[in-house]
């Protein structure tokens, strides 16, 4: 029957997602409506009667609607080699590769003035600072950098969430995720271009909140990866950052060592 049916312009996609949202977003039947002897159907019911209050907004003229360009999440654990393949793709495809969590470093990074790693009870920066009493007998560090370093870098409330969220994994609020995700696909030069996003959404909570925004890829990828694979691949950075840390702590306690010494005499 359906296909007896003289569909609109957008077929079976909702032709006001695609004008206000540039998504392609699957109609449905009971949202439908009649206009020029063509059926159009609508993601919701209010975008049906935003439709019927003005079509001729919506509807082709001159030349036929243009579709939106590619948009793929690109999901999978750490260490699955998404950034890899997403690299990949997007040379193959010409769209913009955008790395999720990258893309919050670079959000924080003129305060933090370096990266934000995972939280390890290993490895805590106040665990190597000079204590107060020995900050004289230390020749490295200057009056300057030692007054630099009791000055805590203010963060906004938003910059703050970005910061637990790289430390901690804690959830990104919407008010966050409302001033970063919508312009990938409603700003240029993302819109008109495409891209593939990396490792977002992470979560069921961040894939409704793109469902509640009407922004839909147009291809959601999972890559599974094996365990052993996974263990290859990230076992030998991660023995090299203890290593480092051992060597950072050896490095710690001589010089705490020495300071005391000088101190002494």
């Amino acid at each position: 029957k359906q296909r007896k049916r003289h569909m609109g312009d957008t077929k079976h996609f909702c032709p006001v997602s695609l004008k206000e949202n540039f998504v392609l977003y699957p109609g449905l039947q009971e949202h439908a409506a009649k206009y020029k002897e063509k059926i159009y159907y609508f993601s919701t019911s209010k975008y049906r009667d935003k439709f019927l209050k003005n079509p001729e907004e919506y509807v082709a003229h001159k030349e036929p609607l243009q579709a939106p360009p590619l948009r793929v999440c690109l999901l999978g654990i750490h260490g699955a080699g998404k950034s890899t393949c997403a690299r990949q793709i997007a040379d193959k495809l010409g769209i913009f590769h955008i790395q999720f969590e990258e893309y919050l470093q670079e959000l924080i990074l003129p305060k933090t003035k370096k990266k934000v790693e995972p939280s390890s009870d290993e490895d805590r920066e106040d665990d190597y600072k000079i204590p107060e009493e020995l900050e004289d007998f230390s020749q490295t560090m200057t009056k300057t950098e030692t007054e630099k370093s009791k000055q805590e870098v203010k963060l906004t409330d938003e910059e703050e969430a970005i910061k637990a969220n790289l430390m901690d994994n804690m959830e990104l609020p919407s008010e966050v995720l409302d001033k970063i995700v919508p312009d990938w696909w409603k700003q240029e030069p993302f819109r008109s271009t495409g891209f593939i996003l990396d490792g977002f959404p992470r979560t069921s909570d961040e894939a409704r909140y793109l469902s509640e925004q009407g922004l839909c890829p147009d291809v959601a990828v999972y890559i599974q990866v094996e365990e052993d694979d996974i263990l290859d691949r990230l076992l030998p950075l991660h023995l090299k950052k203890w290593k480092d840390r051992r060597h950072k702590k050896r490095e710690y306690k001589r010089k705490l060592k020495e300071l005391k010494a000088k101190k002494k005499v």
